[in-house]
């Protein structure tokens, strides 16, 4: 979040930063008038105990001293400026819940050299990767949701019927490859020195906060009980959106040592989204869904250093794409586009050859988003009340946190199935996820089950 002192020395910076963001629904006259009378009214209640102390101990002298009528006039003064302070610390109160739920609401200043953007047609292709030396796929690649039904490692129909629309299983050789690509990129990210977590999937209001879920994107998450007001209630619980959430509130309200940095955390959880701005899009398939397994990558740093370990964090997501040899490439998200908390954001689009539309690459197909790399700057850190300490002599300071997709598995299963497809119907298998499926190459099929696959001439 903004600091207030922040706020008050740079009004027209933050105003800068909302217009550069399309932001309109931030009124920031109200939010500084709001400010400017809580302030004013601290130091009128400051004035008011002050002068209420300075009485209260002057009714004990007028007493000492049989000064009872006078004493009488200094009692009734204290009730009077009881009252007054009870209510300006009221109006205070007021105040200040007006004024913190605003800065929860106010979104991160972009940094200078964010392309400026109203929407993602705005947003600046910085390279492509993996385009160089295609493997040749076939003249009219099968989308995944048709594939993956005839091989029967995709059942759509029956996750509905479970749970819902949005929901899937994956089945057979589907699952062995969703299995190898989470084990797959937990191995490679710990070559990279990061260290392993499997956090609680449940999490509180609190930490919904702390990363910016929450105020502006509940309607997105799925909440599993309690009120949201009553943040220690054991039964104020969300189910994970992602794992940035629990691993970046972990170490709320601690102070860690200069040494620990940089701290690089990595979890695989399953999410759950209601992606309710996405109404009505992407109905077919596993591109968007309720449900999905990620690997998420989370660093904590000095602040001079979070630009450098940006860069640096966006290497170790594109190792995934690259070990992989899919194709994809690289975006720099503009002021629009770019995620309320992120100080700078660099996408990574994967190519899936089927389903050919307007936003894909010239050789058809599309691009699919499979990590957002972001630099949040202290915004997370200031409302978690992240902080370091430089020397063991020095004031604790607000830490930089950082966090990247290593990468979103559906996404990626989708561009595995699309641009491994063979002519026969039948799908390679990336040859780093062969180890983690007992060496199998080719993925021809499950034997499908019951009376639907009666004649139906599935792969064996």
């Amino acid at each position: 979040m903004i600091g207030r002192q922040y706020l008050r020395e740079n009004p027209e910076t933050v105003r800068e930063a909302l217009d550069r963001r399309g932001e309109t629904e931030i009124d920031l006259d109200r939010v500084l008038a709001v400010d400017e009378e809580w302030r004013e009214l601290k130091a009128e209640g400051d004035d008011l105990r002050h002068e209420r102390n300075e009485v209260s101990d002057r009714i004990g002298e007028l007493k000492a001293e049989g000064r009872e009528e006078e004493a009488e006039e200094a009692i009734e003064r204290s009730q009077e400026l009881k009252a007054e302070l009870d209510r300006v610390e009221e109006r205070a109160d007021e105040l200040e819940a007006e004024l913190e739920d605003a800065l929860l609401r106010i979104p991160q200043i972009p940094d200078d050299d964010v392309p400026d953007g109203e929407g993602e047609a705005d947003n600046v292709e910085r390279r492509r990767e993996g385009f160089d030396d295609l493997r040749d796929v076939p003249a009219d690649v099968e989308p995944h949701y048709d594939l993956g039904e005839e091989l029967d490692i995709l059942d759509f129909e029956r996750g509905a019927k479970v749970t819902g629309g949005g929901f899937y299983f994956t089945k057979g050789a589907g699952a062995r490859l969703e299995h190898a690509l989470i084990q797959f990129m937990l191995d490679l990210h710990r070559e990279q020195g990061y260290t392993d977590l499997f956090p609680p999937i449940p999490i509180n209001s609190r930490s919904m906060r702390g990363t910016g879920q929450l105020p502006k994107f509940n309607e997105d998450a799925y909440r599993v009980g309690g009120d949201e007001q009553e943040e220690y209630d054991d039964d104020d619980l969300w189910l994970c959106p992602t794992a940035e959430v629990p691993v970046t509130n972990m170490y709320a309200d601690e102070i860690l040592l200069d040494d620990d940095l940089p701290v690089k955390h990595q979890a695989y959880t399953p999410n759950f989204r209601r992606e309710a701005g996405e109404h009505g899009t992407e109905t077919r398939g596993i591109v968007r869904v309720h449900q999905f397994n990620k690997v998420e990558l989370v660093n904590f740093t000095r602040p001079e250093n979070s630009d450098d370990r940006l860069w640096a964090l966006l290497d170790e997501a594109e190792e995934v794409l690259r070990q992989l040899e899919l194709p994809y490439r690289v975006l720099d998200i503009c002021t629009g586009d770019m995620g309320d908390k992120a100080a700078r954001q660099i996408d990574l689009e994967v190519w899936a050859p089927a389903d050919d539309t307007e936003e894909g690459p010239d050789r058809g197909g599309r691009w699919l988003e499979v990590s957002s790399v972001s630099n949040f700057g202290d915004y997370q850190a200031r409302r978690a009340g992240l902080r370091f300490r430089p020397e063991r002599h020095e004031s604790a300071e607000y830490l930089h946190t950082l966090n990247g997709s290593g990468v979103a598995i559906p996404r990626v299963l989708v561009a595995i199935v699309e641009y491994y497809q063979n002519e026969d119907g039948t799908v390679t298998v990336p040859e780093p996820l062969r180890p983690y499926m007992n060496g199998q190459e080719l993925i021809e099929g499950t034997e499908k089950i019951g009376e639907a696959a009666v004649g139906a001439g599935e792969k064996e």
